[in-house]
């Protein structure tokens, strides 16, 4: 996979995910499906969306001790998705038995990247909240190499910390980027923020879009340029 624009299907009903869908008649978008949408339709909604030709990065943010995770990757890999997640907190053991789980018989995998800390955390509320005292950054960079040690693709991580992962974890490790507007729009509820462009100049290798193009006027003219403006 090379670098591409994810598109946040962040939907309460497979009526309304396919109705969006609908409006792509050339290219497939690469869809994100959250939590919301499948705790919705179930693992239907995956299987549907597939069927139409569109890559698929399932996004559940497994955290769970390992056995059960191990038996919870099984269970997706089974759906054929391209990437999946969890999160890295969950800390090694968890994330090895993540990969056990959703290694199939002959081999194959999807991409299984780790949530380093959400976009919407900052300094003032790890600290308050996590008690986690260390810089951010440091937190980040340390989640991601752990990541890597435990034999994942990449993580999830701000667009701010791209180039910095890989620094720390090599230029092959993935960075899959959310917190991501354009420069003309509104940053919402995300607090470490880029846009398509600076995103791509800093290294991020996929990066996820929700509102900025599901809420647009015209969403395909927003993903068109957002694929513009990230992958030239």
């Amino acid at each position: 996979m090379g670098r591409d624009v994810i598109v946040a299907c962040d939907f309460a009903s497979k009526e309304d995910t396919l109705n969006f869908l609908d409006k792509f008649t050339d290219k497939k978008p690469f869809v994100k499906i959250g939590m919301e949408l499948f705790y919705a339709e179930g693992p239907d909604i995956v299987k549907e969306i597939k069927s139409r030709g569109h890559k698929i990065f399932l996004d559940l943010k497994l955290h769970d001790i390992p056995n059960t995770v191990k038996k919870a990757m099984a269970v997706l890999s089974r759906l054929d998705v391209d990437i999946c997640n969890l999160h890295a907190a969950g800390a090694t053991d968890m994330m090895k038995a993540a990969l056990e789980g959703l290694t199939r018989a002959d081999g194959s995998r999807p991409l299984l990247i780790a949530v380093t800390q959400l976009t919407s955390t900052d300094q003032t509320s790890m600290e308050r909240d996590l008690l986690i005292k260390e810089p951010i950054d440091k937190v980040v960079m340390h989640y991601a190499l752990t990541a890597k040690n435990a034999g994942l693709d990449g993580v999830v991580c701000s667009p701010l910390e791209a180039q910095k992962v890989h620094d720390t974890c090599g230029k092959e490790f993935l960075t899959v980027t959310p917190g991501v507007r354009f420069a003309d729009g509104d940053i919402g509820d995300q607090k470490r923020v880029m846009t398509p462009e600076q995103a791509k100049k800093i290294g991020s290798d996929y990066i996820v879009v929700g509102r900025p193009i599901t809420a647009a006027s015209d969403p395909v003219a927003a993903y068109n340029r957002c694929c513009e403006e990230f992958i030239g």
